[in-house]
């Protein structure tokens, strides 16, 4: 069976890829951090998620597989970076997110570098590979660019999953969630 086109998302998608990001980090220790309470994560995790899409989906550096069903969100080095302030949330929520980006920014490289702000796969399309092949075509573009890539991840479990990847751990974080910076050279 032949895995299923690698598209770049328009604002078509953003549904899809939305609900997928949402069911994707459900268990997601930052989106937990960020969204804690079961009532508010959905509302709440899609506002978030959709915030991004909006701001990158016109940079054609979204790619997706499956309908949306594996999305890779990434950040072109032009763009800057760009916190989630615009979009509102009770004081408690605004805090923590703010924190939260406040802190993963401040330990980003100061070189340009693709930035993968998100990557994520519906569990229902999990185990096919697809996650993997929409990380590549933004590692493709960087390695065009002749600029390195970096993430930034709070699951332990995927800082194994990166290096079988061909990431390396850059640095890490304590607070205001334990997170691991990580870096993929071009190639």
């Amino acid at each position: 069976m032949t895995a299923p086109e690698i598209t770049i998302a328009t604002p078509a998608d953003r549904r899809a890829v939305v609900d997928t990001l949402v069911a994707a980090f459900v268990k997601d220790p930052v989106l937990r951090h960020l969204f804690p309470d079961e009532e508010t994560y959905p509302r709440y995790a899609a506002t978030f998620f959709g915030n991004l899409f909006d701001k990158r989906v016109h940079r054609s550096s979204i790619w997706t597989i499956g309908g949306g069903a594996s999305v890779a969100i990434w950040e072109p080095p032009a763009a800057g970076h760009e916190t989630s302030a615009e979009v509102r949330y009770p004081a408690d929520v605004q805090a923590r997110v703010q924190g939260y980006d406040e802190a993963v920014h401040a330990a980003l490289p100061a070189f340009p570098f693709w930035y993968l702000g998100v990557l994520g796969t519906h569990p229902d399309s999990a185990g096919r590979g697809w996650g993997r092949a929409v990380m590549r075509a933004g590692l493709d573009r960087a390695a065009a660019d002749g600029l390195p890539a970096i993430l930034e991840t709070s699951n332990p479990g995927n800082v194994e999953l990166y290096r079988r990847a061909g990431w390396e751990v850059v640095g890490s974080l304590s607070e205001p969630v334990p997170t691991w910076v990580m870096q993929q050279s071009p190639r």
